[in-house]
């Protein structure tokens, strides 16, 4: 089969198929990897396909705003509580969910581009607070990086962070651990 022509039949399916559908219409995974290749594939937009409402934050966000240097193992990605989990059993591309109320799901999104792709991501305030509110969950240095990095970007609002703050119930972390260096 063509590339072409597995392109049309990836169009079909809305660009996401199932391992059956592949093998019943004889496409191998050489040749999906060769095209792949070809295409300049992205992992981000895979997880924007099948997870349109999720939001990249915590290790994802990080990464995209230099916070941290290590490339995440995983696509983190911020859903709403009550989202189906079978939704999220993905085998690939590998993702970790954070779930999270409606209410505060929505507070500091923006949007951002991740290997040529617009993705909703945290806005760094946001991402910040996160990482406070599981701050007990993070690798240390992850952690230590991110809040330094925070406190040299000229870049933070530190309004924002505040706004965040309250709902995300991390007001007195915020003080404790930001407040002493602003």
């Amino acid at each position: 089969m063509t590339h072409q022509k597995i392109k049309v039949l990836f169009a079909k399916h809305g660009y996401i198929m199932k391992t059956a559908e592949l093998h019943t219409a004889k496409v191998y995974y050489a040749t999906i990897q060769q095209l792949l290749r070809d295409d300049g594939y992205s992992e981000a937009k895979t997880i924007t396909r099948l997870l349109p409402e999720a939001v990249f934050c915590m290790e994802t966000a990080l990464f995209y705003y230099n916070y941290s240097n290590r490339t995440p193992s995983a696509w983190h990605v911020a859903v709403d509580k009550d989202i189906p989990k079978q939704k999220l059993k993905i085998d690939y591309p590998f993702i970790k969910a954070y779930f999270f109320e409606p209410s505060v799901l929505r507070l500091g999104i923006r949007d951002g581009d991740i290997d040529g792709n617009t993705v909703c991501i945290y806005d760094r305030d946001r991402t910040i607070c996160d990482c406070l509110r599981y701050m007990g969950k993070m690798d240390r240095e992850i952690f230590n990086k991110a809040i330094q990095s925070y406190i040299a970007d000229p870049e933070k609002n530190i309004p924002n962070l505040m706004q965040y703050a309250k709902p995300l119930r991390v007001q007195k972390k915020v003080k404790d651990l930001i407040g002493v260096w602003l």
